[in-house]
């Protein structure tokens, strides 16, 4: 997700806007998906990013998913279908979303933001 909480359009000081920055500085491709939020983020994101159509075609081939926004369509995925789609199988969960003992069953690597 890209918007700065879940159920808005709102990108105003999105922890999403400084992630891709950043990621996009250090050589990274971002291929980005938001529920509500698509039309401002293409807006305001100047930074040269692909959108896709739903969230698990932002994965094919991804080195990783970021978890930014948590959206309720985001809380009860296909894990399994997440693992054939990643190449690197890293999941960098910024709202601890997931409980990664189930992650990790499904082969995927999972890093929650304050977790150990």
């Amino acid at each position: 997700g890209l918007a700065f909480k879940p159920n808005t359009d709102d990108m105003r000081e999105a922890p999403s806007r400084v992630i891709i920055k950043e990621l996009i500085d250090r050589g990274a491709s971002i291929v980005a998906y938001d529920p509500v939020a698509m039309k401002e983020a293409r807006r305001v994101i100047t930074e040269p990013i692909d959108y896709a159509e739903d969230p698990m075609q932002a994965l094919n081939g991804a080195d990783a998913l970021v978890i930014v926004t948590e959206w309720k369509e985001f809380r009860s995925p296909d894990f399994e279908i997440m693992a054939q789609r990643l190449k690197s199988k890293l999941i960098f969960d910024g709202r601890n979303m997931y409980e990664p003992a189930v992650v990790k069953r499904a082969g995927l690597i999972y890093e929650g933001i304050g977790r150990k």
